[in-house]
């Protein structure tokens, strides 16, 4: 008898937990079939991953204005550079969604940069340079920066694509350098434990610093070549934009050490220090075409439950999977071990 009973208690169970699972997944399926009948437009049929959320403004107010109020495009460039909220991607998509919808019609008419960050990957701090940079040269719009906290290596870089760099007396600015993945021979402890191990390639250098056999003289300089040309790339892009930087400066003693604000401001990093974030917009409101008092500080921003539901961290239980990392320094993510990258190490 209490087995029986056992029996349809865990049968009730997993028969309800079926009947969620399927309500959920028919509730998913009409949403997306509605989705996709509504609307005839082109512009309905527009992919729209963000959400506008309405900012202080300099006075620090929020209220909703109508469609037609000018905007300020807030972009945070806050975490670490080439990580799934922060890199080309993302920005890109914000920028082209601030041009689409209720912000048609040139209504945004300067980006504010917020700029919290020890840098990140090569490929996302150019990609979101370059993002803002044709954002700025197509719109005719002024971007400011504003440094609140951290603003080194790669947040430097993508700092480059704004007009105007303030920055807080207790932030961090600089470290104009490049690290590259840390390889580590293991080969005399292989030895040790009594290991071999056997690596099969094809193309000469394909498994150079390979770290299960011994290192081969001047088997890295295809990386310390790669490493130089980022860092020239960095170096030129720096003293480009900030023309009281000088190469030799910039190489020779400033390196890629960070600076407090007032230190970077005398070598040419930033423009203004000692300021705050209001002061720093009300300065972007001057050039900006904004004729009127009533404007917006908007941000978009991907808040959306789906994204959330099947991020890397919450699919693994779906997927029945447990993921288990070892991370060789706090500082870096896994995700970021095997690029080149502009980022702050301490």
């Amino acid at each position: 008898m209490r087995d029986s009973i056992l029996y349809s208690a865990v049968r009730a169970l997993v028969v309800a937990f079926c009947v969620v699972i399927g309500l959920c997944l028919g509730f998913v399926f009409i949403s997306v079939l509605i989705g996709s009948m509504s609307g005839d437009s082109t512009e309905a049929k527009l992919t729209t991953v963000n959400t506008e959320e309405i900012l202080p403004n300099a006075e620090g107010q929020r209220q909703t204005l109508s469609k037609d109020a000018p905007v300020i495009l807030q972009i945070n460039v806050d975490g670490v550079i080439g990580m799934e909220s922060l890199d080309t991607k993302s920005i890109r998509q914000q920028l082209v969604e601030s041009r689409e919808g209720d912000f048609k019609h040139d209504r945004v008419k300067g980006l504010l940069l917020y700029i919290n960050t020890p840098g990140g990957t090569v490929s996302d701090a150019d990609g979101i340079y370059h993002a803002l940079l044709d954002y700025k040269e197509k719109y005719k719009v002024p971007i400011y920066a504003y440094v609140d906290g951290l603003c080194a290596s790669g947040g430097m870089y993508v700092a480059m694509a704004a007009d105007k760099i303030y920055a807080s007396d207790t932030s961090l600015i600089g470290s104009v350098g490049v690290i590259a993945p840390t390889f580590v021979n293991l080969t005399k402890l292989m030895e040790k434990i009594g290991i071999d191990a056997l690596t099969l390639s094809a193309g000469k250098d394909k498994d150079a610093l390979n770290p299960l056999r011994p290192w081969k003289p001047g088997e890295d300089a295809n990386y310390k070549h790669i490493i130089d040309y980022y860092y020239d790339h960095f170096v030129n892009l720096v003293t480009n934009h900030r023309t009281e930087i000088t190469k030799e400066k910039l190489i020779q003693d400033y390196g890629a050490r960070i600076f407090p604000a007032p230190q970077a401001k005398d070598y040419g990093f930033v423009d203004f220090t000692g300021v705050s974030f209001s002061d720093t917009l009300k300065e972007l409101l001057k050039v900006s075409d904004i004729t009127t008092e009533k404007y917006q500080v908007i941000r978009l921003e991907n808040k959306g439950w789906w994204k959330n539901l099947f991020s890397a961290e919450v699919s693994t239980l779906f997927k029945g999977k447990i993921q288990h990392q070892i991370s060789i320094s706090p500082s870096v993510d896994l995700m970021l071990s095997n690029q080149f990258l502009y980022l702050y190490c301490p």
